[in-house]
């Protein structure tokens, strides 16, 4: 069985830059995740983040954009009696 480590302060410290970075990229693009214009940034934060962490930030961007989003623009309930 193999022993969960946690990640030390450097390594924490090198996720989240590398997180930063990469958001900072899509931000500054209007990329998206699927968008190639910052596939460097995402292969370096991949490499520096462990998998359940991307996994992680990444909902949480989407959960960010998602609040942003309704902040501006409103809640819009769907209309299913259509």
């Amino acid at each position: 069985m193999r022993v969960m480590s946690f990640p030390t302060r450097e390594e924490r410290s090198l996720c989240w830059g590398a997180r930063d970075k990469y958001w900072e990229c899509l931000d500054k693009n209007k990329a998206t995740e699927k968008s190639n214009i910052c596939q460097e940034f995402r292969t370096l934060y991949e490499k520096s983040c462990t998998a359940q962490w991307v996994k992680h930030f990444d909902r949480k961007r989407n959960y960010l954009q998602y609040k942003e989003k309704i902040e501006k623009h409103g809640y819009e309930p769907l209309n299913e009696n259509k």
